[in-house]
């Protein structure tokens, strides 16, 4: 069955050539042309990904992507954005965009990364945090219990409501534990990108991946950093070096 992208893009131009090109790479494709209708549609019929204009009519990108996440959407979200300031884009991913990428951009790139970000949901599709490499029933890590089969985290018996981009994140550093991960490579590992995508996806990630995990999340006991070289995971809930 072919993946739905639901495209929320006023300029109409874009929105034909996105969907034109989409299509032709087999995908179903959904259009909105401002906020409201596009979250609407994403809550009614969750699509597979979605492409989220920031300047929308009625409502912004930033509202949509806040209260999909709200609602407890988990659906990818890449954002398109025109806005070259580093605070607006960082915005994005801290409301909970799994990416985004800066008007005009290559439609080459925006395809390998909608491909990134719906490879989980391919029978076929071999990733670092795949299920299968996980171990079998629950594990545990000082107060955080883990249930692979059902992508459960709890911590005190308390689920911990993770992003999908986050529980892949969490899974393939817990399983590589104490083995330091740079950027580049998590971007590679984790988020499938084979090209030289932006550091601060992974540093967002990160500091959301902490702030749910971790008691303190400015002293971090499990997911750490080795200064100079990138993050790893400590079993122990060892202090940040």
């Amino acid at each position: 069955m072919a993946k739905t992208i639901l495209i929320i893009e006023d300029e109409k131009s874009i929105a034909d050539i996105l969907s034109f090109n989409l299509e032709r790479e087999g995908y179903a494709v959904l259009l909105a042309a401002d906020g409201q209708s596009g979250l609407d549609r994403a809550l009614r019929t969750p699509p597979d990904l979605i492409l989220l204009d920031v300047m929308l009519p009625i409502m912004d990108g930033y509202e949509v992507c806040r209260r999909l996440r709200q609602e407890k959407a988990n659906t990818p979200i890449i954002m398109l954005t025109a806005r070259e300031d580093e605070e607006d884009k960082v915005l994005g991913l801290e409301l909970g965009a799994d990416d985004y990428m800066t008007k005009p951009f290559s439609i080459k790139e925006l395809l390998a990364r909608i491909r990134a970000n719906t490879r989980r949901s391919s029978a076929d599709s071999e990733t670092s945090a795949d299920r299968a490499d996980a171990p079998s029933g629950e594990w545990a890590c000082g107060d955080l219990h883990i249930n692979p089969g059902r992508m459960d985290v709890r911590k005190k018996d308390v689920v911990i409501e993770l992003s999908q981009r986050e529980y892949e994140l969490f899974i393939f550093l817990a399983q590589n534990d104490d083995r330091v991960f740079s950027r580049e490579e998590l971007l590679e590992k984790v988020w499938a990108y084979d090209y030289y995508g932006d550091m601060r996806i992974v540093d967002v990630a990160v500091r959301r991946l902490r702030e749910k995990l971790e008691d303190d999340p400015a002293n971090p006991r499990y997911v750490l950093t080795r200064r100079g070289a990138g993050y790893y995971f400590s079993k122990q809930g060892s202090a940040e070096k």
